[in-house]
């Protein structure tokens, strides 16, 4: 397969994601008077039209724009990075139990055999912050090394990782001046996809379409270097995360319970207090 240069196309405007939303897009509807359209017999001048006040612009609308990654942008690359990452920290641990019905029932059980143990009921009131506390430690535990892999693997020179290999690059999104948002896109060759990556945005410039931005970014990148398809993987909790990818094509085709993060050590305590689910999502862009 014969691949573009990743630094082709490489920079693009939000645009706005209704037609409605675009200043000035609609024709301006001026109501004119019958009397402004036939002046009076009496000769008296016509009244002036009203003045047109300009269409007001869309303060969601911001100059945001799409580029190719820079050597001196490593740091705040990082930083955002690092930040995406530890918001999993609660929602895992939290969030994530709602979709744990087995685990649920393990806690439920718990509590009755705690009441039943003690006839307490301040210790069986208690236990469920002790479970709770738990799941934090865990997943704070687990987290945290995969934070730490990632930063010493691929995140700790992106210049090599992704901008040099053909069939790779890495983005960021630049409000002004300012680095908001990141994604990168690796291709592998063996089956002709390209997988999107990496991607988040700062929590401060969340809300402004900049996750779909980069999204197509990376859709752009596989159609001009003639990839069948554009995959993914997520560990997210939250159904933003999820709405957003499918809401850019994606189609979800698998899931894996009890996914192992690297650097888990699958004792029964950590399986106990910390689960997470992978979900894979795949675009087709042509058939092979």
């Amino acid at each position: 397969m014969h691949c573009l240069s990743p630094k082709m196309v490489c920079e693009t405007k939000i645009v706005a994601e209704d037609h409605e939303s675009i200043p000035g897009s609609k024709k301006d509807t001026i109501i004119v008077s019958s009397s402004q359209m036939w002046p009076s017999l009496a000769g008296s001048p016509p009244s002036p039209p009203p003045p047109l006040t300009p269409p007001k612009e869309d303060p969601r609308r911001d100059n945001v724009y799409i580029r190719e990654f820079h050597p001196s942008e490593q740091e705040v690359v990082r930083r955002i990075f690092y930040e995406g990452i530890m918001e999993r920290i609660p929602n895992t641990a939290f969030r994530g139990l709602k979709q744990q019905p087995l685990t649920q029932l393990l806690y439920g059980l718990l509590a009755v055999m705690c009441f039943v143990v003690t006839k307490s009921f301040l210790l069986t009131c208690c236990l469920p912050i002790f479970l709770m506390g738990m799941r934090y430690y865990f997943s704070r535990k687990v987290i945290l090394h995969y934070l730490d892999c990632a930063l010493h693997t691929d995140m700790s020179d992106i210049e090599q990782y992704y901008m040099k290999p053909p069939g790779s690059c890495f983005w960021v999104a630049v409000l002004d001046g300012n680095v908001v948002g990141i994604v990168a896109a690796r291709g592998n060759e063996e089956d002709n996809t390209v997988e999107l990556r990496r991607m988040s945005v700062d929590s401060n410039y969340r809300g402004k379409g900049i996750a779909k931005a980069l999204g197509r970014k990376v859709l752009e990148f596989a159609m001009l270097n003639n990839y069948s398809s554009v995959v993914l993987g997520t560990t997210a909790v939250k159904m933003a995360a999820h709405r957003l990818y499918e809401s850019l094509g994606f189609k979800h085709v698998g899931v894996v319970e009890h996914y192992a993060l690297p650097g888990m050590t699958r004792s029964l305590l950590e399986r106990m207090f910390f689960q997470v689910r992978y979900h894979r999502y795949r675009l087709q862009l042509r058939e092979e």
